[in-house]
């Protein structure tokens, strides 16, 4: 019989000597979440386009590997991902964490910046794909996580083509379960509230929950390590959207209007 209360992926009791790669991994969330891995013990492979910053986060931890690469590149994928495996052999976890955003409403969209948010939030997240299943296949395990956005959620006015990247992934990782379930993947969804990093100091309005990359980090972990298949925080926060995400139209467009000062 289904056990409804069973963790949809594999629980993570201990993180020593797992070996790690987190791709985007230079600032925010990514690199939080490198530190703390190393804290836990874990072999963390770090991929990003910033090798100095790269270097930073590496420094005085040998159980750290610097990977510089353009997600964006599909041989740097292939690459990197050689490496890794002529290194450690093999593939615990792979966190894509690369993002762009630029708030912008509907009549500021412009060609160029739509091409480079889209190539890293969505067409990196494939080109990564493509470079590291037939390896997870192979050995029969191994486990992936995507960091989306709430912002997926629904259409929200500034987030005109981070949404839409955002809600992808949700889509994305929701087949991705159920491809690689049987295959022995696990496969989580990262869905932050809004965090404290380069990218949200953008925004020019206020951020209700805001948290710290670190407080992002910790929650992201406790969430793989329970086994969930969504990573939702902080939890008041994305409690509330998923609720109003189920309101007619009608109610929601109002919410919405409202809380942005846009009725």
């Amino acid at each position: 019989m289904f056990n409804l209360l069973k963790p949809l992926n594999p629980t993570w009791p201990d993180w020593r000597d797992r070996r790690i790669w987190l791709v985007g991994a230079s600032s925010g969330i990514g690199a939080a979440l490198a530190k703390a891995l190393v804290v836990h013990g874990a072999r963390v492979a770090i991929s990003a386009r910033n090798q100095l910053q790269l270097a930073q986060i590496a420094a005085g931890h040998p159980q750290v590997t610097v990977l510089p690469m353009d997600a964006t590149d599909p041989a740097a994928w292939a690459n990197a991902h050689a490496t890794l495996q002529a290194g450690w052999g093999g593939l615990d976890l792979v966190v894509f964490c690369a993002a762009e955003y630029r708030p912008e409403r509907a009549w500021e969209i412009e060609a160029g910046q739509v091409r480079h948010t889209l190539d890293v939030n969505i067409a990196s997240v494939y080109y990564g794909l493509e470079a590291i299943l037939p390896t997870l296949i192979a050995q029969h395990h191994g486990n992936v996580a995507l960091i989306a956005s709430v912002a997926g959620y629904m259409g929200l006015p500034t987030a005109t083509v981070y949404g839409p990247s955002k809600a992808a992934l949700i889509n994305l990782a929701e087949l991705l379960y159920c491809d690689l379930k049987p295959k022995g993947i696990g496969v989580y969804l990262i869905n932050p509230g809004f965090v404290k990093t380069r990218l949200t100091a953008r925004n020019a309005f206020a951020m209700p929950a805001l948290q710290t990359a670190d407080e992002a980090a910790a929650a992201i972990l406790a969430g793989i390590a329970r086994g969930r298949f969504e990573v939702d925080f902080p939890r008041r926060f994305t409690r509330i959207l998923q609720l109003v995400r189920l309101l007619p139209y009608r109610w929601r467009f109002s919410l919405i209007n409202r809380a942005l000062g846009l009725s």
